[in-house]
């Protein structure tokens, strides 16, 4: 299928690293700027800590604005050396790229490429389901504006600055929401129709022979 194809044109391994790339060739530069998605929970990655044993741990929230963006040699870096390396994705901060992740596809499959690396049990108890409302709350973060616009405390030591919220900001935000909420939509609508058309085929097939069959007779001379 067309989508598939263009799926896979996205998909490429670098570095030990799954990425999600756009699908448009030109695009793609080694000084790409990308964010690391934990495709199973529905997270991005805001940071990294270790574990006592020295480890490396990617911390990551279910916001995408909360995400850090890094470059495809540090993300790969990541992504290879954390403890749970197939979870993760290196989705490229292009809008052809982060649509048809969001909206066209690219999630569902990037989950189906990394759950086959992965044990059932452990895919399968931080599985978030894809609905339109989870992406929806992950790509608006709105209780985070609400916090930033009241001055809500911030923890000691934090590094985050706190600023105005950005009424164009949010308006973006919102817009490519509801533009991966609407994409998704399609994407399931189309599939029932494709099960569908498949079944009426399926369907003339079988009652074409027992057609000719019952007809035959009337039309011998």
């Amino acid at each position: 299928m067309p989508i598939n194809n263009q799926m896979e044109r996205c998909i490429s391994s670098e570095r030990g690293a799954l990425v999600f790339w756009s699908p448009d060739a030109s695009q793609r530069k080694a000084g790409a700027r990308m964010q690391i998605i934990d495709v199973f929970s529905l997270q991005v990655t805001t940071g990294y800590t270790r574990d006592p044993q020295g480890k490396l741990l990617l911390e990551a929230q279910p916001s995408v604005a909360a995400g850090r963006s890094w470059s495809l040699a540090k993300a790969a870096q990541l992504i290879r050396n954390d403890a749970r390396p197939h979870r993760w994705v290196a989705l490229q901060l292009d809008k052809r790229a982060w649509g048809l992740f969001w909206a066209g596809g690219g999630l569902q499959h990037c989950r189906q490429l990394l759950a086959a690396q992965v044990s059932e049990a452990e895919a399968c108890s931080a599985l978030v389901p894809a609905t339109p409302e989870a992406l929806l709350r992950l790509v608006l973060d709105l209780e985070a504006e609400r916090a930033v616009a009241s001055g809500a405390a911030k923890p000691a030591g934090s590094w985050r600055r706190v600023q105005p919220v950005n009424p164009w900001r949010v308006a973006a935000w919102t817009s490519l929401a509801w533009l991966a909420v609407l994409g998704i939509t399609v994407v399931s609508f189309l599939s029932v129709l494709e099960r569908q058309n498949r079944k009426l085929e399926l369907l003339l097939e079988r009652t074409a022979p027992s057609a000719v069959k019952h007809t035959s007779p009337l039309l011998a001379p």
